[in-house]
């Protein structure tokens, strides 16, 4: 590709962008300019936000974008996922090295306020 043959299609996606971007803000100054029952602002804001993503899903990045999710969708397929008794002794191991962890530390907190205390005379 040329220059030139990019030039028209990022003016076209500024369009839309700024079309996205008009449907947005009608939507929200919509919904506080009009008094609508609650079943008629969710179905204002489900058209509106679904066409924004429909324009939006046509530019150059929301394709790019819905490439990506696909990608990253058959990626989490390929995830194997572990077995509760495996998530369960994980999480134990994890909780017993906190404690572990905590214990250590409470000690050299105490180790260490008793060295300041004697150092300082304060007796804290």
């Amino acid at each position: 590709m040329n220059a030139t043959s990019e030039t028209p299609k990022g003016g076209l996606d500024l369009v839309k962008w700024l079309s996205v971007l008009v449907l947005l803000t009608l939507m929200v100054a919509a919904n506080y300019i009009y008094e609508f029952s609650a079943v008629e602002k969710a179905a204002s804001i489900v058209v509106l936000v679904g066409l924004a993503a429909f324009i939006a899903a046509k530019t150059s990045k929301g394709a790019a974008f819905i490439e990506f999710a696909k990608e990253a969708r058959t990626e989490v397929r390929k995830v194997v996922w572990p077995t509760r008794q495996e998530t369960m002794q994980t999480t134990i191991i994890v909780m017993v090295a906190t404690l572990i962890v905590a214990l250590l530390l409470w000690g050299l907190d105490s180790i260490l306020l008793s060295l300041v205390s004697f150092i300082t005379g304060l007796g804290i």
